[in-house]
């Protein structure tokens, strides 16, 4: 298809947008970096974690406990000794 100027003083033109850039040289798509995928937990999350990773109630043994304390039967100078050297194992 060929348009012809308003007077027809105008040789054939072609069509395409009057007003076009011309790049001296052509452009290469910019590379981006790598992509990272990231992971941020909350400090809640991070507690939940951790609780789960706690060990599970034995209720029987703490009830066991509970009843010598109110028995005053569970503190004795043997226990004591072996939980002292328990703690002075830990330490040094």
């Amino acid at each position: 298809m060929h348009i012809y100027g308003p007077s027809r003083v105008h040789g054939a033109q072609s069509i395409g947008a009057p007003h076009t850039s011309r790049l001296s040289q052509p452009q290469a798509p910019s590379q981006p970096g790598a992509i990272q995928d990231e992971l941020q937990i909350s400090d809640a999350g991070q507690l939940v974690d951790q609780v789960r990773q706690l060990p599970e109630i034995r209720q029987d043994r703490v009830d066991q406990v509970r009843a010598a304390i109110a028995e005053g039967t569970y503190e004795t100078d043997e226990k004591l000794e072996v939980a002292v050297g328990r703690l002075l194992d830990e330490i040094g």
